[in-house]
């Protein structure tokens, strides 16, 4: 049986998440796909399809979201799973939600506390650097064992029951937020032409081909969806903003790349 993981990670704790379940769920074959540097995958090759991404303003990424869209009609049986660092908001429903309006049979779903990756969040003393706690990361193995018992009613050819994801009261009261608001939230970036190399990092990672070097970088503001990459990535930390020049979270702390082992 061949399963893909379609993954969008930021800074690296959803795509350690996915390598987890990966390799916890023996004798399948699984294909990672970043979608944030990688075309259309081949979908009609797998058995299973999963969609993995991280919370981003109480709801799923943009990016995440034009990549199910432009995806053709499939029947596949399927799985959602998001990592947050605060709250995990209506994420996992709307993943649910767009990947079901494709066709998809989505058979389960689940979201995992993870370290926070928003500076502000950092700077303001909410790091969140223990996440996931013992009770979390029991509940995140027990997922993973859930789903290698699924994997095995399909291999002997036992129909697979969709599955209703439920968001939680507090979830259900909390809004989404529209791209414009994350952008201004971020507000305007600035580069400090005495740290930047001009490495290019910013401009070949940027998810949303809004940075362009002349010679240092040039922000399109109207392509920018206020992901911060481009300002946790940095290696010499020459970008910020008017609000933030700290809280930087270029990749997994020690801690969580421990607990997903």
């Amino acid at each position: 049986m061949k399963a893909i993981i379609c993954y969008y990670s930021g800074s690296g704790n959803t795509k350690l998440a996915c390598e987890k379940m990966a390799r916890d769920i023996r004798n399948i074959e699984f294909t990672l796909f970043n979608i944030a540097t990688n075309g259309l995958p081949e979908l009609e090759l797998y058995d299973v399809v999963g969609f993995a991404c991280f919370t981003d303003f109480g709801g799923i990424p943009f990016l995440m979201q034009s990549f199910i869209r432009s995806l053709n009609p499939q029947k596949q049986n399927s799985f959602v799973f998001n990592t947050y660092g605060f709250m995990s908001g209506k994420a996992l429903r709307m993943l649910h939600d767009e990947v079901a309006a494709k066709g998809f049979n989505v058979f389960g779903g689940f979201s995992l506390h993870t370290p926070e990756n928003y500076p502000p969040m950092i700077a303001r003393g909410m790091a969140n650097e223990q996440a996931p706690n013992d009770k979390e990361l029991n509940r995140f193995n027990n997922f993973i064992f859930s789903l290698k018992q699924t994997f095995e009613l399909m291999d002997q050819k036992k129909e697979i029951i969709n599955q209703k994801i439920s968001e939680g009261l507090i979830a259900t009261l909390l809004p989404t937020y529209s791209r414009t608001k994350a952008r201004k939230d971020m507000g305007d970036k600035f580069v400090n032409r005495e740290l930047c190399t001009k490495c290019g990092s910013c401009q070949s990672g940027c998810p949303y081909h809004a940075i362009e070097l002349n010679p240092f970088p040039v922000f399109d503001m109207d392509k920018c969806y206020g992901c911060w990459y481009c300002y946790n990535h940095c290696p010499s930390k020459a970008i910020s903003t008017k609000k933030m020049h700290k809280g930087h979270y270029p990749k997994p702390i020690e801690q969580f790349k421990a607990k997903m082992k």
